[in-house]
This record gives structure tokens, C-alpha cells and sequence, in this order.
């Protein structure tokens, strides 16, 4: 049923609001689809067209998705309105689908003081080509360590999306789907947003100020509250870790009594959980960035180059250096 005209726009017809999808290579196809998705509801449910959009791309063409699915663009990178809206979708491999014409363009058209976002890891694009500096910004979870690493003008929040001014983002997934429903909300007013998300049968609408990621209890499967605290420590503190005996004096009990509990609910010591986390964060850096294989050691806590390369070996059989040279040119999504 189409939401009351009055509801939408109070009765005044205005030109449809231009969406400029530039799709990445290897693109995320739920982080479009959902976007995409959200503006056709919303002109359904007004029974008017409220909003209009563009596919293009470096190059025009076809464009292929991460999951294989090719798709023909409407065209090249356009020439802009002060009035569009520029939302840049990202996947895999984000640093290498950037081109410097894209890169060239995004800075043109943003002196026109327009809109600009990145879906997924296409924040990367919009901070690499200087649109988010002084900003804050948001992007996929696995995406996060690289990107601090790298752009340190940036304030990164582990938001699902953020709006600073006329600068878009979001995690990626279904948070295209929250951010769309707050821009709508804004040109339309919330009754037309709720329709749009009871037709995409989307019944707990997030804000900006809602985490991407589950919390820490429910990601690893366990409810005890000491044992979440300290993962938590943890997870804050890798570039210089907090030994055991005072993670567990900040939670108000013994060191033996913290490793019963890692051993109960996890069957690791905090040890070696804690060297798990760490390790995690030097692969993703190894994949995503170019930093040395020293200043990844140093920015997970390791001291020395060789005992990072020793503890690499030991859990991923094989070493920093080989590491970097079989994920020459991938990148996690």
C-alpha cells in the first residue's frame, strides 16, 4: 500500500534524487543489492519515483562481483550534479580495483560539494583519494587494522555506518540496508522508512550508533562476564599486550583462576589466546598493506622480527615473508 503522498513530500512533486553507484571490481554484491534495493521499495511504497540511479565504473562496460555475476554499466565516470550522490562499492581486493582515474574523478567531483560514500571496503577508496580526512568513517570489520595502519587522518569507528557532513559509509553486508533507511527517513520522514524496511522484511533497524560485529559473549559462545572483560582487554591492547597476571587483577581474580577459566570455556591458556588475537591482526596486515614485516612485528607486539616469524610459522606453517608473497595483489573482503 502506498505510503500518503502528504506522508512523503507534502504534496510538492520534485525531480527524483540521483544515486551514482560506481561499482569496483570484484564488488560486494549484498552491499549493493541491499542499497539498490531500499531506493526501488522506497519509490514503490511512494508510488512515485522519489529516486533515481546510475551504475558506472572506470571504464563502463561490464563489471563482474564478487560472486561471479557480471553486470553492464550505464557508462563511464560521469560529470555530476552538486545534487547526486556518489556511493562507491567495494569487495575484494579493494587497493587494487582503486585506479588513479577513479581516484582523479572522486576528488573532481567532490569540490562540487557533493554526497560521496563507500559501501563495504570502499571506504578505502574515498580516504585513499583524501575525502575522509578529519572525518569519521567506518568499514568491514577484517578491513579495520589495515585501514588505521594507513590512514591515520581518519577516526575509525567499529559503527555498522556513519554520516560526517556530506561523507557516507558502512561495514558492508546488510548495513547498506540501515544507512539507506536513515537517508530516506531524512528526504521523507520515518513513516515512509519503516514501510521500506517492512517490505524488505527488516525488523531491527540499526543506527550509527549500533556495532558491526556481535558482541564479544555471543561471538566466541560464551556468556561468563569476567572471561568477556578480558577478551575485550585484549582485543584493545595488541600492539603492546597486557600479561595475564594483571588482565586478571583488572578483573578481581587470580592468574590460576583466569587460566581454569580460558581452559573451561576456550581449552587454550590466555596466553596463548591473547598470541592467537595478535597473530590474526599481523596476517590481515601482511594481506592488506604494505607495511614491513618488522613494523607489522611491532604494531602486534613482537619485539623482535624473529620471534614474530617464529610464532607465525608455528600456527600458520609458514613464514611472515611467504605470507606476503602468496597474497601478493588479495585482499580478505
Amino acid at each position: 500500500m502506498p505510503v500518503p503522498r502528504h506522508a512523503v513530500d507534502g504534496g510538492q512533486q520534485a525531480k527524483p534524487r540521483r544515486f551514482v553507484f560506481v561499482l569496483l571490481p570484484e564488488f560486494t554484491l549484498l552491499s549493493f543489492a541491499a542499497a539498490l534495493e531500499a531506493l526501488r521499495i522506497a519509490n514503490r511504497m511512494a508510488d512515485e519515483p522519489l529516486y533515481s540511479w546510475l551504475l558506472t565504473g572506470d571504464g563502463g562496460g561490464m563489471i563482474r562481483c564478487s560472486a561471479g555475476t557480471e553486470f553492464k554499466l550505464d557508462g563511464d565516470l560521469p560529470e555530476l550534479t552538486r545534487d547526486d550522490v556518489v556511493l562507491v562499492c567495494g569487495g575484494i581486493d579493494v587497493a587494487g580495483a582503486t585506479t588513479k582515474r577513479l581516484l582523479n574523478w572522486l576528488r573532481r567531483e567532490a569540490r562540487r560539494g557533493l554526497m560521496m560514500g563507500g559501501l563495504c571496503t570502499a571506504s578505502w577508496t574515498l580516504a585513499e583519494a583524501g575525502l575522509l580526512d578529519g572525518k569519521r568513517a567506518t568499514i568491514h570489520w577484517e578491513n579495520q587494522d589495515s585501514f588505521e595502519e594507513e590512514f591515520t587522518e581518519v577516526t575509525l569507528t567499529k559503527s555498522v555506518f556513519v554520516i560526517d557532513g556530506n561523507r557516507l559509509s558502512t561495514a558492508g553486508g546488510t548495513a547498506s540496508i540501515d544507512l539507506m533507511l536513515k537517508l530516506i527517513a531524512d528526504d521523507h520522514g520515518e513513516e515512509l522508512a519503516n514501510a521500506v524496511a517492512d517490505q524488505l522484511i527488516y525488523s531491527s533497524i540499526r543506527t550509527d550508533q549500533d556495532t558491526q560485529r556481535l558482541s564479544t559473549p555471543t561471538r566466541i559462545g560464551v556468556r561468563h562476564p569476567k572471561l568477556a572483560q578480558v577478551i575485550k582487554m585484549m582485543e584493545g591492547n595488541i600492539e603492546e599486550p597486557i600479561s595475564p597476571a594483571l588482565l586478571a587483577k583488572e578483573v578481581g581474580m587470580s592468574t590460576r583462576q583466569l587460566e581454569r577459566l580460558f581452559r573451561r570455556y576456550l581449552n587454550r591458556s590466555p596466553k596463548r589466546y591473547y598470541m592467537e588475537l595478535r597473530l590474526q591482526k599481523a596476517r590481515n596486515l601482511l594481506m592488506q598493506t604494505d607495511m614491513s614485516v618488522i613494523n607489522v612485528a611491532l604494531a602486534c607486539g613482537f619485539a623482535s622480527p624473529s620471534h614474530f616469524s617464529k610464532c607465525y610459522r608455528a600456527h600458520y606453517q609458514t613464514t611472515p615473508y611467504r605470507e606476503r608473497g602468496s597474497q601478493a595483489g588479495k585482499a580478505p573482503v
